[in-house]
């Protein structure tokens, strides 16, 4: 808890921004589109990096606990100040937005839109391939976090592949750069890849400098239209080892089909045990030829349609389709639990397969879509936290998708985070000496801990909890 005296040192601090402390305001950051409520004692907002710097070492001083925050749309804990002190609102220090057309870079302050950083490189013929489904509403530095991915992922990787410099408030409240705007850069330890994905856990960002690519001159999408989920999960591994590498490989299983259809109609196959969306994007013969080839192969494997749109704006309605699929489920029951459990492509059917048996088993409303071409799914379950019952089932059920992952060789998180939802399943994937170096390395960095406590690393005896 921050004392009264503590208050008055934070406004002497903060002389251009905003000092929060009533109660009402307080609330409006303790949570987000996880689970958990956690009152922080002050809120910040400032453009100015001096004074955030100030503030660093203040908290470091009195080891009084700091959490970053964005927009808050994390779907594993990450902002959330589970240890009260202050929350630093970044989503303010939106004033930076530069694109250099001859370095192919941008700069960009930590509040500022990633859909905002899209529109301003598109307008110079280029491309940031990043892209979150919650980009237009979730900040680049939430994004640089999380180490957040997105569709195109597939193709072109997640945000740590573009990130070539930041600067950085460390825990002890001193300002360092990393990196810089050459794309090649080897000098000492990366601390730029370090950084990206520590999740607030070692320094607060507040500048980023992002590589950007030509924009691929033209585009085809493939819907694919299966009659079993398994096999839908078949095609994706046959179409990549085909040669060919898509931009996009989206899957929706049925539920996910017949949400979308009941929240707002798209002509979608209600009767389908699956669909894959492919995009490919490049020279508009090549990606012609691409989309043919994808579709031969999509039939071979078992596919009952195969769809290409012929237009703008029917490539647009497909895609549409797959976005609706968040705010649909949440129709059904109101409580909505995203995972993100990521296994090697081979091991995508078998994935699907342990996916519909954990559902069975547990007898839950469980929803598979995500960015299947690398093995990025998104098993969501829809629920009704006031049902305790259900919700015991859902958190065993949770706790098995992430155990098939690891067993079939993937990761707990291929673009959420661990935060705090997934911090008592890290020792699971990387065993107690992997995870003990990763602590060692927190402790270097920030020994009093005031950087986000509480997040990647579970406390004694810390379970998943979604009531």
């Amino acid at each position: 808890m921050i004392d009264k005296q503590a208050i008055e040192d934070i406004k002497k601090i903060v002389k251009t921004g905003r000092v929060l402390t009533e109660e009402s305001d307080r609330y409006s950051y303790s949570f987000d589109a996880s689970f958990g409520t956690h009152l922080p004692d002050v809120v910040i907002q400032t453009q100015e990096v001096q004074e955030l710097a100030e503030l660093v070492r203040y908290a470091n001083e009195y080891k009084i606990p700091v959490y970053p925050r964005g927009q808050s749309t994390s779907l594993s804990g990450g902002p959330l100040p589970v240890k009260g002190g202050m929350v630093f609102d970044l989503s303010v220090m939106d004033n930076i937005l530069e694109v250099d057309d001859e370095d192919l870079v941008a700069i960009v302050s930590p509040g500022v839109l990633t859909s905002a950083i899209h529109a301003a490189a598109e307008k110079k013929g280029l491309m940031y391939p990043p892209d979150p489904s919650s980009s237009h509403v979730s900040t680049i530095g939430g994004n640089l976090a999380e180490n957040s991915g997105g569709p195109r992922g597939l193709k072109y990787g997640v945000t740590k592949d573009y990130v070539i410099g930041l600067e950085v408030i460390t825990p002890q409240g001193e300002i360092i750069k990393t990196g810089g705007r050459t794309v090649k850069n080897v000098t000492g330890y990366d601390l730029t890849k370090l950084i990206v994905g520590s999740e607030g856990t070692l320094g607060i960002i507040t500048k980023a400098i992002l590589r950007l690519i030509p924009k691929p001159p033209s585009s085809e999408t493939v819907m694919a239209v299966f009659n079993s989920l398994v096999d839908s999960g078949r095609a994706i591994s046959k179409v990549l080892s085909s040669g060919i590498l898509p931009a996009k490989m989206e899957l929706m299983d049925q539920a996910s089909i017949v949400a979308v259809e009941n929240y707002q109609p798209s002509n979608l196959p209600v009767d389908a045990e699956a669909i894959i969306l492919i995009e490919l994007d490049g020279h508009p013969a090549a990606v012609k030829e691409e989309a043919e080839q994808v579709a031969k192969v999509c039939r071979e494997v078992g596919a009952r349609e195969v769809i290409v749109p012929q237009t703008p704006q029917e490539k647009a309605e497909v895609w549409k389709a797959r976005k609706l699929v968040s705010p649909a489920i949440v129709r059904i029951k109101p409580t909505k639990i995203s995972e993100d459990a990521t296994v090697p492509r081979s091991q995508i059917p078998e994935m699907c397969r342990r996916l519909q048996q954990i559902k069975e088993k547990y007898n839950i409303h469980l929803v598979v879509f995500g960015h299947a071409g690398d093995g990025n799914l998104h098993p969501n379950i829809i629920a009704d936290k006031s049902d305790i019952e259900e919700m015991q089932r859902v958190e065993q059920a949770v706790a098995e998708i992430f155990q098939a992952a690891i067993e079939l060789g993937g990761t707990l998180s291929g673009e959420h985070g661990i935060g705090t939802m997934k911090a008592p399943f890290m020792e699971m994937e990387l065993g107690a000496s992997g995870l003990d170096m990763m602590k060692r390395i927190k402790e270097a960095w920030d020994p009093n801990n005031i950087m986000n406590p509480g997040k990647i690393f579970a406390e004694p005896g810390q379970k998943l909890v979604l009531r």
